[in-house]
């Protein structure tokens, strides 16, 4: 690993002003992405600026409008035990609990894990379907952006290099809306998505009133697939409404061929799990893909 200054801020000011006044310099939150990169060599960084300390971006709780604040420090292992978020939006301790290991959870941030921009970054697709608001601190002031249009491509996000994630804001879903995320890897535990999908459904009478299906790993960036959403409210939930869903998901993706997974692979299994998001979270028994 390169040499590089070690500085540490303790309010949101000074380390924007840091980052503006060094064009070199990198965020360090929990570490486990950046150090593991600088160590390989495949990021660099003259200055590292260590935001711990700044306790405006720790913890969720329950905004004056209602809303839920996830702040951007919270590691996943917070995620996953946090009363709130087990109560009202549970997918995010369920997805929480799926990723990495014990160790890695207990120091890995949620902002790290958006701010990386992976396309396979487990976390994207279900705060995308719960609609969920990137809050943005710079130089200039603090701006808001839906966090789906936060993502440019793989490693790359649209914040200036002197803005920081502050954290997420999440409108309270209806109480009788539910969401699924599942993922597909190589191995059963510890590993990166091959695909991942998460799917909010508000549904009636086998008719959905609300539709909201998110990709992962199947794209420069998470994908929401509107058509599919669409349909599977004007089709209903039936068998052949669900499967021509899931085709609709696969076509608007695109999947590259690596050394997980081919295109033609991912394609299939984007099929597979959209079909069974659906029925998980509809509560439909049956067939499953």
């Amino acid at each position: 690993m390169k040499s590089f200054t070690y500085t540490t801020s303790a309010n949101l000011n000074e380390a924007c002003r840091i980052l503006a006044e060094n064009k070199g310099a990198r965020i360090l939150a929990g570490g486990t992405d950046l150090l593991v990169k600088m160590k390989r060599g495949s990021v660099t960084a003259e200055m590292i600026v260590d935001i711990k300390k700044i306790p405006e971006i720790c913890g969720i709780h329950t905004e004056s409008s209602g809303m839920i604040f996830i702040g951007a420090l919270t590691t996943l292992s917070e995620l996953a035990g946090s009363a709130v978020i087990r109560e009202k939006m549970p997918v995010l301790a369920a997805t929480a609990t799926k990723m990495a290991s014990m160790q890695v959870r207990n120091r890995a941030t949620i902002g790290g894990n958006l701010c990386n921009a992976a396309p396979s970054a487990d976390l994207a697709p279900p705060l995308i379907a719960l609609d969920a608001q990137a809050t943005i601190v710079g130089s200039k002031g603090e701006r808001k952006i839906p966090l789906s249009v936060m993502f440019q491509g793989p490693g790359s996000t649209t914040l200036a290099h002197d803005e920081i994630l502050t954290g997420l804001l999440i409108p309270l879903p209806h109480s009788d809306k539910r969401f699924t995320y599942l993922k597909h890897g190589t191995r059963r535990a510890m590993d990166i998505a091959v695909v991942g999908v998460a799917v909010g459904l508000l549904c009636k009478d086998h008719v959905c009133r609300e539709a909201d299906i998110v990709l992962g790993a199947v794209a420069p960036v998470p994908l929401r697939v509107r058509a599919a959403s669409l349909y599977l409210m004007e089709g209903g939930l039936t068998e052949k409404t669900i499967e021509h869903v899931a085709n609709i998901a696969a076509a608007e993706a695109t999947p590259i061929s690596d050394v997980r997974a081919s295109a033609g692979y991912r394609q299939d299994i984007i099929k597979i799990l959209v079909k069974r998001a659906i029925y998980e979270t509809a509560g439909i028994t049956g067939r499953k893909g």
